[in-house]
């Protein structure tokens, strides 16, 4: 098993913006770095894993539902450091846009809940800059 919080080196995630019916699903993150947070549904890659069966994977596990996975539309880093300033968590993170092709929504057992969220009322979830940035770029390409 990975370490996830003080790694020894970066771990890689991915992430996808689900369009269903002109709406983006979000989930609820359970565990940390995030927990508690919405954010978009994902998780790390594994060892011998492509980034897009890492993708169709994670959404599976997470939100119930099968994707084709589309273009990339973002890659970033995300690092947290504790108090003394070692690094806590750190991802590299791969988002891409995601066309649901099977499946019904639910939420596994990484998340708390999973919702289809109206893209012109993102307010309300607190989504980070990034991701609030991520779903725009996701969105255009629809």
């Amino acid at each position: 098993m990975v370490m996830r919080e003080y790694p020894g080196q970066p771990l890689f995630g991915v992430g996808g913006v689900v369009v269903v019916d002109g709406h983006v699903v979000l989930i609820k993150r359970k565990r940390p770095p995030l927990a508690g947070s919405w954010s978009l549904p994902g998780g790390v890659v594994e060892l011998g894993e492509s980034l897009r069966d890492g993708l169709r994977r994670e959404l599976r596990e997470e939100i119930g539902i099968e994707v084709q996975v589309g273009p990339l539309l973002e890659l970033f880093d995300r690092i947290t450091r504790d108090g003394d300033g070692r690094v806590r968590y750190h991802y590299i993170l791969a988002d891409y846009l995601c066309r649901p092709v099977a499946g019904a929504l639910h939420h596994g057992s990484d998340a708390e809940a999973a919702i289809l969220a109206d893209p012109t009322n993102l307010s309300r979830y607190n989504l980070s800059a990034d991701t609030r940035a991520v779903i725009a770029s996701g969105l255009a390409l629809c």
